[in-house]
């Protein structure tokens, strides 16, 4: 695959703004197929949800189990000639019931064998700290062009032609104009 040179021509500090802003682009005919949205300085934040004892994770191994057992026990009863529809659901049931109660001894297992080193339960997502909207070469001066045009109550967004941030550690409105 051919890679073609690209530029930062904005910066936005939500996903929305910079979603708008090709928006714009698009709806000004630009040949959007030639942008793309990069988030910058990604991290990863890890929020914490609740507690996790013995109960709870016991119950997210049964919720992680049944699901799997479930199509298992779907798949195994299709194979059955005579009747496949009857056989199918009443073996997807007692897959579905089997994973869950291995799930859930899994998850007590697992547990326990922590020592309560992580008696939490949490979500991890990425989160970066803004959005750059870069074009082609060959057509970044033109996409800048018709993002100084965005009005300006689509927020804070910086742009710069080398796609480096340039100034102060406030960002100015609107795309940079080169």
């Amino acid at each position: 695959m051919n890679e073609q040179a690209r530029r930062a021509i904005a910066s936005y500090p939500t996903y929305q703004e910079a979603e708008r802003a090709v928006d714009h682009l698009s709806d000004q005919g630009f040949p959007v197929e030639r942008v793309a949205i990069v988030g910058q300085d990604v991290r990863l934040v890890e929020q914490v949800t609740g507690r996790m004892g013995p109960g709870g994770a016991a119950l997210r191994g049964a919720a992680n189990g049944a699901l799997p057992g479930a199509l298992i026990g779907w798949i195994f009863g299709l194979l059955n000639w005579l009747d496949p529809v009857v056989s199918g659901l009443l073996l997807a049931l007692y897959g579905l019931v089997f994973g869950a109660l291995v799930g859930a001894l899994f998850g007590l297992l697992v547990h326990a064998a922590q020592g309560g080193r992580r008696d939490f339960a949490s979500v991890s997502f990425m989160q970066p700290s803004r959005y750059d909207v870069v074009a082609d070469d060959a057509v970044a001066d033109e996409a800048v062009r018709l993002l100084a045009e965005l009005p300006s109550g689509a927020g804070t967004g910086t742009g710069t032609s080398s796609g480096a941030w340039k100034g102060s550690s406030s960002p100015r409105s609107g795309p940079a104009v080169t």
